[in-house]
């Protein structure tokens, strides 16, 4: 997943990010949250901060800074969040399996947090069938390249 400090969609999510990753991570999924916004222009999401905020948070996940910006650019990432979600396929390579929004949720909408999009695609991959659920493109930041 691709978060960052001061995106207000990353913290409207950010409490409920953290319990769907314990959750699934008791069920044997790995989780990474990775940063790529530049600080040149946004240095409270420097790698100093994420660690107070994976602190703060209670991240059981690396969060890590994308320096050269080069994950987000290879993912294809353009906002935070965005969510992207893998399973080892019969090659033994990991497949995209889901990319896109976390849920319907967005600050000051009044609509609950769920998880329901990415917990669809999460429930479908542990149960051994297809992600059947339509991929919503995320909502949120831009991520800040570097000027």
């Amino acid at each position: 997943m691709f978060l960052c400090n001061h995106c207000p969609y990353v913290v409207h999510l950010k409490a409920d990010i953290v319990k769907l990753t314990n959750e699934y991570l008791e069920k044997g999924v790995a989780a990474v949250a990775v940063s790529s916004n530049s600080v040149k222009t946004y240095p409270e999401d420097g790698p100093e901060y994420m660690a107070e905020d994976a602190k703060q948070y209670g991240y059981k996940f690396p969060y890590l800074y994308d320096e050269t910006q080069d994950v987000a650019k290879a993912y294809g990432a353009v906002c935070t969040p965005e969510f992207f979600v893998f399973k080892k396929g019969s090659s033994g390579l990991f497949e995209l399996e889901y990319h896109g929004r976390f849920d319907d949720s967005r600050p000051r909408s009044n609509t609950p947090i769920t998880g329901r999009d990415i917990r669809a695609a999460l429930d479908a991959i542990l149960s051994g069938k297809p992600v059947t659920t339509y991929q919503y493109n995320s909502v949120g930041c831009g991520i800040k390249w570097h000027p």
